[in-house]
């Protein structure tokens, strides 16, 4: 079965829930309304003949332009070898259904996108996070979150223990040569010559 024979027998069973097949130059996925997605999943891994019961991956990109978050499921069957990505848009604060009930392994994968999307999945089990401390501000795969963190963390020998200060980026006195070109100036060493051939 095809990728488009399986997009197909969703548009049959959910609609306009679900929105068109992407183009064939990029890996197809499709698009399904955030409150409809732990059923498409449901559909994709029991129907007969799809039998996409093995999560791959359940990930999320951020698009803070749009102020749209997508989290990607990847499913595949090994069955049939076929694959196929189905996305659900969310924002900052909205929701998204868990599917942890049609696959255990998304318990891992949705711990994951909250701890570095701040993608909050209702009715999951145990939403904590997962790579990051307990006290850890922020999420730190959002395009918002700052390169330098909140928070640095070093190992204090006078109080033996290990110290959260806040981020203090310190700028050190440079002395400007001004041959570097990022430096920016007027006239660099050799430019007189450019001047000499244009008279």
């Amino acid at each position: 079965m095809t990728t488009n024979e399986i997009h197909e027998r969703l548009k049959e069973r959910f609609g306009d829930d679900v929105g068109p097949l992407s183009e064939p130059k990029v890996d197809p996925f499709c698009v399904v309304k955030r409150e409809r997605i732990a059923d498409v999943c449901r559909f994709l891994k029991t129907e007969p003949g799809l039998d996409l019961d093995f999560l791959e991956d359940e990930t999320a990109v951020d698009w803070p332009k749009r102020n749209v978050i997508e989290v990607v499921y990847h499913l595949l069957s090994p069955r049939h070898n076929q694959r196929i990505r189905v996305k659900a848009r969310t924002d900052e604060i909205t929701p998204v259904p868990s599917v942890t009930g049609v696959f255990s392994s998304a318990v891992w994968y949705e711990r994951e996108a909250w701890d570095m999307y701040g993608i909050y999945f209702s009715d999951h089990p145990d939403l904590r996070r997962l790579l990051t401390d307990y006290g850890f501000e922020g999420h730190p795969l959002r395009k918002d979150f700052p390169q330098t963190g909140y928070v640095e963390v070093r190992y204090d020998d006078e109080q033996k223990r290990v110290v959260y200060e806040p981020v203090r980026l310190r700028e050190d006195w440079r002395s400007f040569d001004f041959l570097s070109p990022w430096e920016g100036t007027g006239l660099l060493p050799g430019d007189e010559k450019a001047d000499e051939a244009a008279s």
